[in-house]
């Protein structure tokens, strides 16, 4: 028996690919992932496409999430992250179905001290940032069965078309045996695609809705991040050279507090370390 038609959009990305390979394991689901095959930023197209999937759940994971991009490319930008997530909770309002809106610490200024929660308030500075915020706040006005999901350094879980992660970036240079720099003043969470999915696949049959921060406990700074990686990959860890970026002076970086997951109890995410081997472990056994 069908449980939940779910539409995935940016399907071929990190994430969207981590969540249809996951989601379609359950033979109860159908799942249909679409990428530039459907144009979000068109109406017409969203509505179309709504009347032949009939999804009782869509998870919103397209984006364009290159922030140098974003702001060479404003308009393109807000097209995508604003404009395709009201065209998306709007649709998804018509059939009354729920939607996951995918989104980013980068709502978030970086200037506050300390982890930040679902009840503090976003102060994007970047084009990047201000869409994506502008997209989370067209979808709590325009369907009240909304989720928004606010995570970081997600990583992993992509086809080869999509753009190159940290992680990829890594292994990259790790394989080649290229030295390469990592900040020591860049700091967050990183959280792999695979769990991340995890967490909003848990939330599919839940009546859950409102803001969740989604990232793996605790904090590495980059060069940590990297040197982690390539330790556990079995490269040289010395390739990793440590810096500190003229860019980031000023600025204290986002750090996400999973408050909303703690308080409902509904998943626990891992350390990020934790993670990372499980990742790698998991991605050697299936070569």
């Amino acid at each position: 028996m069908l449980k939940n038609a779910i539409w995935i959009t940016g399907a071929e990305g990190r994430l969207g690919s981590a969540l249809v390979e996951l989601l379609k394991k359950d033979m109860d689901n159908k799942v249909v992932g679409t990428d530039m095959d459907v144009d979000i930023t068109n109406m017409d197209a969203v509505e179309q496409s709504m009347k032949v999937y009939r999804p009782n759940i869509v998870i919103n994971c397209a984006s364009i999430s290159d922030a140098d991009y974003c702001e060479q490319n404003m308009v393109q930008a807000y097209k995508v992250n604003a404009l395709g997530a009201r065209n998306l909770a709007a649709a998804s309002r018509s059939l009354n179905a729920k939607i996951i809106q995918l989104s980013t610490d980068d709502v978030f200024s970086g200037k506050t001290t300390g982890q930040l929660t679902e009840f503090d308030q976003p102060d994007p500075q970047s084009v990047y940032g201000k869409s994506k915020y502008a997209g989370e706040n067209y979808v709590k006005e325009l369907n009240p069965r909304h989720l928004i999901v606010r995570s970081s350094w997600v990583y992993g879980a992509a086809n080869e078309s999509a753009k190159e992660d940290y992680f990829s970036y890594v292994i990259h240079h790790g394989k080649a045996g290229i030295p390469f720099e990592a900040p020591f003043d860049r700091i967050g969470s990183p959280t792999s695609a695979d769990v991340l999915a995890g967490f909003i696949s848990c939330l599919l049959d839940k009546t859950e809705y409102g803001i969740y921060h989604a990232s793996c406990e605790g904090m590495c700074s980059r060069h940590e991040f990297a040197t982690a990686i390539l330790a556990l990959t079995g490269y040289h860890t010395d390739l990793a050279k440590g810096y500190f970026s003229v860019e980031n002076r000023g600025k204290i970086s986002i750090l996400l507090e999973n408050l909303m997951m703690k308080m409902t109890e509904i998943y626990t995410m891992p350390q990020w370390f934790d993670e990372l081997k499980a990742y790698i472990e998991k991605n050697k056994a299936a070569e």
